[in-house]
């Protein structure tokens, strides 16, 4: 199932698309995007967050090609706490929160969330 969610100016979240495909498959992705135009996405989004499905990124780059890409936080920790062994993963969660949370200005947890209009920073 591939499913894009939107994100307006408000934190408020809908669902803009849904669809049967394959996860890494890059003619799947191509269509649900191509779809979103066909009915009316004309301004390209100005950032797309996923995981690692790399036929969604491939096809992000083709049909939207000014679309800034951030990799999901959660997705990645997982990722990396997958490949170590479950000794270090307290310390590895906790480094990689501190990462997350560094402050900077393009870092990946600054958000704007629907119950906190002011912006914010989320945890893993």
């Amino acid at each position: 199932m591939l499913v894009i969610i939107g994100t307006d100016e408000y934190g408020e979240k809908d669902v803009l698309a849904i669809m049967d495909g394959f996860r890494e498959n890059a003619d799947s992705w191509r269509n649900l995007l191509k779809g979103l135009q066909k009915r009316g996405l004309t301004v390209p989004p100005d950032l797309a967050t996923g995981d690692g499905a790399l036929g969604f990124w491939t096809e992000l780059r083709d049909v939207f090609p000014t679309t800034r890409e951030q990799r999901c936080w959660v997705h990645k920790t997982a990722n990396v706490l997958g490949a170590m062994p479950k000794s270090l993963h307290e310390k590895a969660k906790s480094d990689l929160q501190d990462i997350c949370l560094l402050g900077h200005v393009n870092m990946p947890c600054q958000v704007i969330d629907g119950r906190n209009q002011e912006g914010g920073q989320r945890g893993i």
